[in-house]
Parts: structure tokens; C-alpha cells; sequence
């Protein structure tokens, strides 16, 4: 899965006015923190731990900045500035960060936030091949605001784009979220629009495919917007979870599991993880890995079975966002591995662990899992528990109005 975001953070911000005099917009304070910030922790939801800021406009600032965004994010991170030369347009930010850039990226305007369920549109634009880029779309009721994007008629191809329609017309806009390959820089130039010049192009070559999802959308471009944005994204974006334990929940226990070999699907689970995506919450996995300590497997082994299994995950459009483990044993084989801890359920400690890294909601989160430490561990933390024994996750999940 691409794992690589460039973001565009070079804009003048003038339509701010003196908001943006000391400061680029992206770096707008959005309640406890920059806007820049709540994106990409927006991003590493779905696997996104790699990012290029493309600067230009008070590129300093941004570098100085980077040490500050890390700090708030859940999730280590790689994070490179890339800097213009000169006034180069959101094209030409893009020509000249090519050597930085992955074979296949995600691009995103850092003055917008879409929060959606993004598996669905990488998961989507990854199994069709008939487009090399993709750009995410939404539906609006009134288009006085965005120019509009048009699709062919029973298919994903984007045919079009249009300047601001009337007011009142109802539909399709740019989220300002695309998936590029290299393909792109064939229509780049060192001093171009990517809205004006590129997309264009791309979809006059029938090389530009598009989808649309539904979500939480806010840009910050106009002083009323970013005011909007400092209320909504604590709200929006810091949300409840669904903790889940492995083993008997998302896969069948066939006890130690540490290998692909073993590692059987539960009935249901990728419809029932991409409802729970959809809706909006977080999901975490929460495992003891005793198999660890008893030598069945190694660490090793069991971080390159996760990497594959939160990947078939968001190839079916739904993500993990985080995991933990905890493979000690009070009675371990291993020495090495033979303690006690506060982490291993019954105990609360990989819990909190996410809570405090993703500002969780205790109150509306749940936990399911298979086994009694499991129930324990989620009510000491406040969690609503299920058990997953007599009912699949999937039963569960599509049997709850709060995830409906």
C-alpha cells in the first residue's frame, strides 16, 4: 500500500489577510494546535508515515515547524521539506520535489481536510487499472463555492473541470486528495498550476480516474473558515474507538498464531472493519502475543504477519489505524520475556497506551474480544465491552444502531 504523502503548504494565504502575515497558512492554529497537524494526523490513520511538504511561502517557518507537528502525532514519522526555488505554482511545487517522491504517492492540499474513510479510494484506485491518477471527490449541494468536476457517465473516468458554477447547482467537487504515479511529471512543468494546467490535461487524456466518498470536509482558506476549523476539528477528529483483541476476533484462533500460514480470516471481518471506518472511529488491535515468550514465533515474525494483515485490511477498505502487543509471560519459556506487566490483558496498559496517543474518548469507545481478560481489561478502562464468542465481530458490529 502507498505509504507516502506530499503535501502543498507553499500557498501565499492572502485571502486571510494579516492572519497570515507571521505565519503560512497551514500553520494556522486550529484549537490546540496547527492545522498542518491535524492533517497528517488525519493521514497516518491509514498507514501514512512518510511525508513531503512541498514550501515555498515562508518555507522557513514550515522547517521550523516540523520538530512541533511531530511532537502531536500519534505515530513516528519521516518528514522532509521540499522548497521551491522560486513562486513555481501547486504544479511546479510538485516538478521540483520529484526525486523525493515515491513511484506511486498520495498529494493533498494542506489548507483542506477531507475525513473520510480513505481506504475505500486507495483500496479502489489501487484494483482498477485503467487510470494511473485518481483524484477524490465529493458531492455538494451548492457549487457557488468550488468549480466542478464532471465523471463519464458509468464510469470512474474524470472527463472534466469547470470554473465556479451558479449558486444553487448541485454537484461533484475536487477534495483536493489525488493518488499519483510518475506518470504525472510527463505534464508538469517547473512553473504550473496543478489545478488548472495538470488535472486538466490528465483528464483530456483519459489518464485521470475519480471517486466519490462522503465524510467531514473543512478548508481554511477564507478567516471565517479557519475560526469554523478551530471549533470543529477537536470535534470532528478526536474521536471514540473500537479496540480489538486478534486472535478469535478479526482471525480464527488456531492457537499461537505468528505466520501467514496459519492465519485464517473470521467470517465477515473486512465488511464489518470497513463499517466501523466508515462510521468514523478509530480501530485499534490490542493482542497478548504469549506465543512470543513460549518461542513459537518471534518479534520479528509477528511484526511482518501484522504489516501484511493491516495491509489485506486496507486493500478491502478499512484500516487498522494502530496495534500493540505485549508478548511477556509471567510463567514464559523465555526468560528474556518472563515478567509480569501492566500491559498484558487483564491489564489496561496497551490500552492506554492508544488512548493517550490518539486522544481517545473513553466513554464512547468499545472493546471486543474472545476471552474473559480480554472483557476485564476493557471495563477497568472504561471501554464498553462485547464478547466474541456465540456472535461473530462481524454480527456484532452490523447488530449495534452505533455503528449503523
Amino acid at each position: 500500500m502507498v505509504r507516502q504523502c506530499a503535501i502543498l503548504v507553499g500557498g501565499l494565504g492572502t485571502r486571510l489577510g494579516a492572519l497570515t502575515q507571521a505565519l503560512p497558512k497551514p500553520l494556522m492554529p486550529c484549537g490546540d494546535r496547527p492545522f498542518l497537524a491535524w492533517l497528517m494526523r488525519e493521514m497516518q490513520r491509514f498507514g501514512f508515515d512518510d511525508f513531503v511538504l512541498l514550501a515555498g511561502h515562508m518555507s522557513d517557518e514550515i522547517e521550523n515547524a516540523v520538530e512541533q507537528i511531530r511532537a502531536r502525532l500519534p505515530k513516528p514519522a519521516r518528514i522532509t521539506v521540499s522548497v521551491e526555488p522560486f513562486r513555481a505554482g501547486t504544479g511546479g511545487a510538485l516538478h521540483h520535489a520529484r526525486a523525493l517522491l515515491d513511484e506511486r504517492f498520495v498529494l493533498c492540499n494542506g489548507d483542506s481536510i477531507f475525513a473520510c474513510n480513505l481506504a475505500r479510494f486507495l483500496a479502489h484506485a489501487t484494483r482498477d487499472a485503467s487510470f494511473p491518477n485518481w483524484i477524490l471527490l465529493r458531492a455538494v449541494d451548492d457549487l457557488d463555492r468550488y468549480g466542478a468536476v464532471s465523471l463519464d457517465e458509468g464510469s470512474d473516468r474524470v472527463t472534466s473541470f469547470q470554473a465556479r458554477s451558479d449558486a444553487g447547482s448541485a454537484g461533484l467537487i475536487n477534495s483536493g486528495i489525488y493518488l499519483l504515479d510518475h506518470s504525472v511529471f510527463d505534464h508538469v512543468s517547473e512553473s504550473c498550476s496543478l489545478e488548472q494546467d495538470v488535472l486538466p490535461r490528465l483528464a483530456g487524456g483519459g489518464e485521470l480516474g475519480g471517486l466519490v466518498l462522503d465524510g467531514y470536509f473543512r478548508d481554511i482558506g477564507l478567516p471565517g473558515d479557519l475560526a469554523a476549523a478551530g471549533e470543529e476539528l477537536p470535534r470532528q477528529l478526536v474521536r471514540p474507538a473500537v479496540f480489538l483483541d486478534r486472535d478469535g476476533v478479526i482471525n480464527v484462533d488456531h492457537g499461537w498464531v505468528g505466520t501467514r500460514d496459519r492465519f485464517e480470516w473470521a467470517d465477515g471481518v473486512f465488511p464489518a472493519l470497513q463499517r466501523l471506518t466508515d462510521r468514523g472511529y478509530h480501530v485499534f488491535i490490542v493482542t497478548n502475543q504469549s506465543g512470543v515468550a513460549r518461542g513459537h514465533y518471534s518479534e520479528d515474525d509477528l511484526d511482518s504477519l501484522m504489516r501484511w494483515a493491516i495491509g489485506t485490511i486496507r486493500a478491502n477498505g478499512a484500516t487498522i489505524d494502530d496495534w500493540r502487543y505485549c508478548p511477556t509471560h509471567p510463567s514464559a519459556p523465555l526468560e528474556r520475556y518472563r515478567s509480569e506487566s501492566p500491559r498484558r490483558k487483564p491489564g489496561t496498559g496497551m490500552i492506554d497506551e492508544l488512548v493517550a496517543a490518539w486522544e481517545i474518548d473513553r466513554t464512547q469507545s468499545f472493546l471486543f474480544g474472545d476471552q474473559p481478560s480480554d472483557i476485564t481489561a476493557g471495563q477497568a478502562a472504561g471501554l464498553q465491552t462485547s464478547l466474541v464468542q456465540e456472535q461473530t465481530l462481524a454480527e456484532i458490529v452490523f447488530g449495534r444502531s452505533a455503528f449503523a
